[in-house]
């Protein structure tokens, strides 16, 4: 178990930069947004390419954060339902997820965007749009993207099973959205009086 955990941290270190450093391409993506729209303002002109680019930025942003966000806990999921289990079993319903939906889905998207993302890398495929960018990056980074998901999903499943053995603590206990209210107004009074 150790040697899997260790991968676990491995993938986990990968994901977390990645995701950390692609949270700026939102940034770049916004001063391209406003770029355009002031040139096209002040003297209409514009570019696909720009606009294009702009999305490809977010897209890229999206999909290589997406690992990330699997890492921090922070998909989304009906805490209603979930909060109203045991620790165990809500371990249970997150391994199951991974199993049974996550990883067939991020292998499904892996294995049908190699084939996909070559053939237009091959044939030089470029935008329909006067003007548009290459497509194959945007192809690529969608590869890319759901490879680092299934990474961490494996990494996340590692980790559930090692939890639910006893051979780690859980790094992300579960806090219902009403608790965290309830903490996070308590840390705000703290404050305020101090």
């Amino acid at each position: 178990m150790e040697g899997l955990l260790a991968l676990s941290r491995g993938v986990d270190r990968l994901n977390e930069f990645i995701g950390k450093w692609v949270s700026w391409l939102i940034l770049v993506s916004i001063l391209v947004s406003a770029g355009n729209a002031i040139i096209r303002k002040v003297f209409n002109v514009s570019s696909n390419a720009w606009l294009e680019l702009q999305w490809y930025l977010f897209g890229a942003a999206f999909m290589l954060a997406a690992a990330y966000t699997l890492k921090q806990n922070e998909h989304i999921r009906i805490d209603i339902v979930y909060g109203m289990w045991s620790r165990r079993v809500q371990h249970w319903i997150d391994l199951i997820g991974h199993l049974f939906f996550l990883m067939p889905f991020v292998l499904l998207m892996v294995y049908m965007f190699v084939p996909f993302t070559l053939h237009s890398f091959q044939s030089g495929e470029v935008s329909t749009n006067s003007g548009g960018l290459i497509i194959w990056p945007a192809k690529a980074i969608l590869l890319v993207g759901f490879f680092l998901l299934a990474l961490q999903g494996i990494s996340e499943i590692i980790k559930k099973i090692a939890i639910m053995r006893g051979d780690i603590e859980d790094p992300n206990p579960f806090i219902s959205v009403h608790e965290q209210a309830e903490l996070e107004g308590k840390a705000l009074a703290e404050e305020v009086r101090s």
